[in-house]
C-alpha cells in the first residue's frame, strides 16, 4: 500500500497578492521613465492607454484563472489545442523570463546608485549568488520576496502621497505630442513600446494550482487590488514626472532627439544618432531610475530640506533595488518550472527534470542563469533590453487568450469569449508590431523558438527510435514492482515506528528494531521541490524518481524478507521537517528514525538542518533515534 499525498492548495490571496506586486509592480520602475523618455510630456496619455488594456487584459487573466483551477498559464491553455503551440508559447514566456532577469538585474543595481562601469559585472555576479543560492534549496528566499513586496507597495503609496504637488503641476504641462511624433504610426509604436507594464499576469494564472479554493474567488481576489494599486500610482506618477525640474522645459522627446538624432547635426549637416553610451547622464538618470528621482524631489519639495530629500532617495532605490534583485529570482525559477514541465511532458530532454538533493532541477538551473547573463553580455542598455522585453510577454498572453477564446470546451460564456476574442486579436496585432518595428526583438524570439523545437524535434525522434528498439512495453520489476506487492496485514494494535529515508543506509536498522518489537514500519521519502508554477501532472510521481523508488523500494523488499508490516509514503513538498512530523504523528508513530546529515555547514545554514527542525517541533512522547549510515547486522530470516 503506497500513500503519496498530492501537493497542498495553502496560498491565500494576501499571499498571491504581494507575490504578483513583486512580479507586475516592478514594471512601473522603468515603464514610467521610459515612457517620458519616447513621447515627453504626452507620456500620461499613453499611460492611460497602457491602463485600459491592463484592466481589460487583467479581466482576461481573471476568467483563465477561473477555467483553469490547476495551473493555467499559456503552456497549459495552449497545449489542450497543440502541442507545438504550447511549446511556442512557453518559449515565449522563457524569452520574458530571460530578459526580466536582465532587466531587473540591471535596473537593480542602478536604483542601488552603481557606478554604470560595475552594473554589468555585478548583475552577472547577482546572478551566480542567486543561482548557488537555489541549487542549495534556500526556502527563505519566498519570505523575503515577500516581505521587499510588501516594503515596496508601503514605499509607493508614501511616494505618491508626496507626488501629490507635483502631479498638479505635471496636469499642466501634458501635452497631445510633439509633432514627431504626431502621425498615427508612431503613435502606435510608442504606445507599443510601454506596453511591457503587463508582464505579471502570466505568473497569477500558473499560481492557481497552489490557490485556496475556490480558485475563482482567490485569483480575482490576488488580481484586481494588484490592479487597483499599479494602475492608480502609475498614473499619478506619471504626471508627476512630468513636473520634475529637469523634464518641465522638455519639448521634443528625448529619443527623437538623441537616438533619431533629429536635433543633432553631424559634420555634414544631416541628423546624426547616439549610441547608447553617448546619451547624456542626466537623461538616463531620469529614464532608467524614475522613482528614485521622483522620491528625491518630492522628499525634497515637501521638507524643504535637500538633504532629507537625498536620504529618502537612497532608502527608495535601495529597497526598490532589493525588489528588482527578488524579481531577477522569480525569472529564473519560472524558466526552470517552465523547462521543467516541458521536460515533464517530453517536450526538453530529460535532463531538465533532474532533481539535486534540494528538489531544484540543477540543469534548468544552470541554463536559466546562464541566458540572461550571455544577454547581459550583448547590450547592458536598459531601453534595449525593454525593447527585447515586450515581445514575449505579449506573445504569451496573445496564444493565452486567443486559445481560452478558441477552446470551445472551456465553460466560457459568450459574451466572455468574444471580449476574449477582441483582445486576443489586439495583442497579436501588438506582437506582430514589435515583430516587424523590433528586428532585434524578433531575432531574439525566433532564435529562442528555432532551438527549442530543435531541441523537441531530436527528443522525439530519440523516442521513437526508442519504441523500435523495445517493440513491447517492459514488464515492471524492481523497486516499483516492490512498492506495488500486496502488503502484509497491519495490526494496529502494534508499535509504530517511523523512517525517514534518503538512501539504503538505515533500512537494516529500522527493520530489525521493528521486527525486534513485533511493530508495524512506516517509511516517509519526502520530495523536495523548489519551483514554483507547475503545470497540471508536473509535480514528481514516485515512478518517476529514482532516488525514491530506491530508498522506498529497498526498505519494503527487506520488511517483505523478515515479515515486517511496512506502510511506503511518497510525498512531494517544499518542507522537509514539516511532512516527517506531520505523517509520524498522524500515523501515531512511537519512534522516528532518522539519518545523521552530510551536507555542509553553509548550506545547513542557507536551508536549515531538518533534523534540528524536527528536535524542536517532535512531540514528547515521540522517541527520535539518529543515527549514521553504518550497516546494521540482520538477525537470521524467518522461516
Amino acid at each position: 500500500m503506497l500513500v503519496t499525498q498530492k501537493r497542498p492548495r495553502d496560498l491565500h490571496w494576501y499571499h498571491a497578492g504581494p507575490l504578483l506586486f513583486g512580479d507586475w509592480g516592478t514594471s512601473r520602475l522603468y515603464v514610467l521613465g521610459l515612457a517620458f523618455y519616447y513621447t515627453g510630456h504626452a507620456s500620461p496619455w499613453y499611460l492611460v492607454a497602457m491602463s485600459a488594456i491592463m484592466i481589460v487584459v487583467a479581466w482576461a487573466y481573471s476568467i483563465i484563472c477561473r477555467c483553469f483551477p490547476e495551473g493555467g498559464g499559456v503552456y497549459t491553455a495552449a497545449r489542450q489545442l497543440s502541442p507545438t503551440l504550447s511549446v511556442i508559447g512557453a518559449t515565449l514566456l522563457l524569452c520574458d523570463y530571460i530578459v526580466t532577469a536582465a532587466l531587473s538585474a540591471v535596473e537593480g543595481f542602478n536604483y542601488f546608485g552603481v557606478p554604470h562601469g560595475w552594473v554589468v559585472w555585478l548583475s552577472v555576479g547577482s546572478m551566480l549568488v542567486i543561482g548557488v543560492i537555489n541549487w542549495l534549496g534556500a526556502k527563505n528566499a519566498g519570505r523575503f520576496a515577500l516581505l521587499i513586496a510588501l516594503a515596496s507597495i508601503v514605499l509607493s503609496l508614501v511616494i505618491a502621497v508626496l507626488c501629490i504637488p507635483m502631479v498638479l503641476e505635471g496636469v499642466k504641462t501634458v501635452s497631445s505630442g510633439h509633432s514627431s511624433i504626431s502621425n498615427p504610426w508612431d503613435r502606435w509604436e510608442n504606445l507599443v513600446r510601454v506596453i511591457l507594464a503587463l508582464s505579471g499576469l502570466e505568473a497569477v494564472a500558473n499560481m492557481t494550482g497552489l490557490m485556496k479554493q475556490p480558485v475563482a474567488k482567490t485569483s480575482r481576489r490576488t488580481i484586481f487590488p494588484v490592479l487597483i494599486e499599479v494602475v492608480i500610482l502609475n498614473l499619478i506618477f506619471g504626471l508627476a514626472i512630468n513636473a520634475l525640474p529637469d523634464l518641465k522645459p522638455v519639448d521634443m522627446p528625448h529619443y527623437v532627439m538623441y537616438e533619431k538624432g533629429q536635433n543633432t547635426l553631424g559634420p555634414e549637416g544631416t541628423a546624426q544618432a547616439f549610441k547608447p553610451d553617448q546619451i547624456p547622464h542626466e537623461v538616463k538618470e531620469y529614464r532608467d531610475t524614475a522613482m528614485r528621482q521622483l522620491a528625491t524631489h518630492s522628499a525634497t519639495q515637501i521638507t524643504g530640506d535637500v538633504r532629507t530629500g537625498q536620504i529618502f532617495g537612497v532608502v527608495t532605490g535601495i529597497i526598490f533595488g532589493l525588489l528588482l534583485l527578488s524579481a531577477v529570482n522569480t525569472a529564473i525559477m519560472a524558466m526552470v518550472s517552465v523547462k521543467y514541465s516541458m521536460s515533464s511532458d517530453a517536450e526538453l530532454p530529460g535532463v531538465f527534470r533532474k532533481l539535486n538533493y534540494s528538489g531544484v532541477p540543477w540543469v534548468g538551473l544552470i541554463v536559466a542563469c546562464i541566458l540572461p547573463a550571455g544577454l547581459l553580455m550583448i547590450s547592458s542598455d536598459a531601453k534595449f533590453l525593454a525593447e527585447l522585453y515586450a515581445i514575449g510577454v505579449v506573445g504569451a498572453i496573445a496564444i493565452n487568450v486567443l486559445s481560452c477564446a478558441y477552446n470551445r470546451e472551456l465553460e466560457i460564456k459568450r459574451w466572455e469569449r468574444m471580449g476574449m476574442w477582441a483582445l486576443g486579436i489586439f495583442m497579436a496585432l501588438v506582437f506582430l508590431t514589435i515583430v516587424y518595428a523590433k528586428i532585434n526583438a524578433a531575432i531574439f524570439a525566433a532564435v529562442m523558438v528555432g532551438a527549442v523545437l530543435t531541441a523537441r524535434f531530436l527528443v522525439h525522434q530519440r523516442s521513437k527510435l526508442k519504441a523500435m528498439a523495445l517493440p513491447s512495453p517492459m514488464p515492471e520489476h524492481g523497486w516499483l514492482a516492490e512498492l506495488k506487492a500486496e502488503p502484509l496485514p497491519i495490526d494496529p494494535a502494534r508499535p509504530k515506528i517511523m523512517l525517514a529515508a534518503r538512501g539504503r543506509g538505515q533500512a537494516e536498522f529500522a527493520v530489525d528494531l521493528a521486527r525486534r518489537r513485533n511493530g508495524t514500519l512506516f517509511v516517509i521519502y519526502v520530495r523536495t521541490l523548489r519551483i514554483m508554477d507547475l503545470a497540471p501532472g508536473a509535480v514528481p510521481q514516485v515512478e518517476d524518481d529514482p532516488q525514491a523508488l530506491e530508498s522506498l523500494g529497498a526498505v519494503v523488499a527487506l520488511a517483505r524478507r523478515y515479515r515486517v508490516p511496512v506502510v511506503p509514503v511518497y510525498v512531494c513538498a517544499t518542507n522537509v521537517a514539516e511532512e516527517i512530523l506531520d505523517y509520524t504523528v498522524t500515523f501515531g508513530c512511537d519512534t522516528l528514525i532518522m539519518g545523521k546529515t552530510h551536507r555542509r555547514a553553509f548550506a545547513r545554514a542557507l536551508e536549515g538542518d531538518v533534523i534540528q527542525q524536527v528536535v524542536n517541533l517532535l512531540p514528547s512522547e515521540v522517541a527520535l533515534i539518529t543515527r549514521d549510515s553504518s550497516p546494521h547486522p540482520m538477525g537470521p530470516e524467518p522461516a
